[in-house]
């Protein structure tokens, strides 16, 4: 299947009216010596939305590959996020990372993790708020937040988050999360959307792969555009890349939504946002 150049990628309306690109490219673990390189197949490929953040320690990779491709400024979606270390210091880390990233704005600033145990993220997203009014960044989210910490920013705050960022794959589905998230006009992305790999190999997958000719990551990926995730696969690949851009033009029904829905384990990989207290530095 070879339709990179034909695949439209559709976008998601974000509650303020930014426009986001459903499917994304993750920049997560890529050394910031290669960054540049791979973000520019990235953007050679078609994608138009790129998620990085501070503590990936890339973002001037990032920058450099949006300044080398020639591609104007506003066509490409670019997502940041704040070190849990910085909570208390929101407008330093958001300067920090424009200045990486060489940007007069980010179209989506997020809170990284919620580190409840800090008792600062309700702080930081007032902070952010400021980020926002002063167009600076063009609409501001979360990442891994689970119901408790939003209902806290729905107490201290009258706007309501763009983005819920999670942990979402075939099997870790967290679907009581989605739904509350999509319920207060939070659009949810999903993060590890592959599972890292891990939920290639269940067999409704690969049965669906052979059955439309195409590879277990593009079925898993469709899968997410159908159910209404934003996703944000990576690889350094740019076979990879042409593969996961065209999962865009697959069509699965129903009843193959339903046997990739019936994976879900509780197979979580990353940290427990409900206890996660990593500084990221």
């Amino acid at each position: 299947m070879s339709q990179t150049q034909a695949t439209t990628i559709p976008t998601v309306t974000l509650n303020n009216g930014v426009k986001i690109p459903q499917l994304g490219f993750g920049v997560f673990q890529v050394p910031e010596e290669d960054t540049q390189r791979i973000v520019e197949d990235a953007l050679e490929t078609g994608y138009r939305h790129i998620d990085t953040a501070a503590a990936y320690r890339n973002e001037t990779g990032v920058g450099a590959a949006i300044a080398a491709s020639g591609i104007a400024r506003e066509e490409i979606f670019i997502t940041t996020k704040l070190r849990n270390g910085e909570q208390g210091l929101v407008y330093e880390a958001f300067q920090n990372s424009r200045n990486a990233l060489g940007l007069d704005y980010v179209d989506l600033y997020l809170i990284h993790w919620p580190v409840p145990s800090q008792g600062l993220f309700t702080k930081a997203w007032n902070a952010m708020e400021n980020l926002y009014a002063d167009g600076l960044a063009h609409a501001i989210g979360v990442s891994n937040f689970l119901e408790p910490h939003l209902d806290s920013l729905r107490a201290a705050s009258g706007i309501t988050p763009a983005v819920n960022q999670i942990e979402i794959h075939p099997t870790f589905q967290q679907r009581d999360l989605v739904d509350t998230s999509r319920s207060r006009g939070i659009a949810v992305e999903a993060y590890s959307p592959l599972g890292q790999g891990a939920d290639l190999d269940a067999g409704p997958v690969k049965h669906l792969a052979a059955k439309h000719g195409v590879t277990p990551a593009q079925i898993v990926l469709a899968w997410h555009l159908h159910t209404g995730n934003i996703a944000i696969p990576k690889t350094s690949s740019p076979k990879r890349m042409r593969e996961n851009f065209d999962a865009a033009a697959i069509t699965l029904t129903a009843a193959e939504l339903i046997s990739i829905n019936a994976l879900e384990q509780g197979n979580r990989i990353g940290a427990d946002p409900a206890t996660a207290a990593f500084t990221q530095f």
